[in-house]
This record gives C-alpha cells, structure tokens and sequence, in this order.
C-alpha cells in the first residue's frame, strides 16, 4: 500500500510525516484491498485555531473513500480523520461480505 503525503501552503517536517504515515498505515489492518492513500494537510490563512485541514483519500478497486477534518494541530486532525476513515472502511468490507 503506497501513502502519499502532500503538505500545502507549507513545507511539513519530517515528525509530522512520520507520525502521520504511522496512523495511516493501520487503516490497511482493516482492509487488504487499498491500493493508495493520498494524505493532503492545508495550513488554511484564517485567523482560527483550528486553521489546520487533513484530507485523505483511501483509493479501492473500485470508490474512493474520503474523511477531512480541521483541527489546531495536525495530530489531532489526522486521528479525527482516523476514526472516520476506520469506520468508513469497515462499512464498506461488511458491504462487500454480505454481497458475497
């Protein structure tokens, strides 16, 4: 499974991505089926605390999965977006098992 993380309006370090390809990663303990996951953080220019944006996008054989959440850090967005991910994920297999 390919991760590929892409930080806009900002150069992200190498912590970040670490930690943030680390979480990600246990979306694939889930499902074996995922090809891709692209991960986008957004520094947004507003004055607000919860400025910071991760959107991932989880590539299957056949829809995309999608979650995005705002948050004043990036850890705290991506384990908001986790959660909604894992639930997404599973959602979809127990979809595919009961058609099978």
């Amino acid at each position: 499974m390919k991760v590929d993380i892409q930080s806009i309006h900002f150069d992200a370090d190498q912590k970040l991505l670490d930690f943030i390809n680390k979480k990600i990663e246990k979306v694939g303990t889930y499902y074996e089926d995922i090809r891709s996951i692209d991960v986008y953080l957004r520094l947004e220019k507003d004055a607000e605390k919860d400025n910071k944006t991760v959107e991932v996008k989880i590539n299957l054989n056949h829809n995309p999965i999608f979650a995005k959440e705002h948050s004043s850090t990036f850890e705290a967005a991506t384990d908001m977006v986790l959660d909604k991910l894992v639930a997404q994920v599973k959602k979809h297999k127990e979809k595919l098992q009961a058609k099978g």
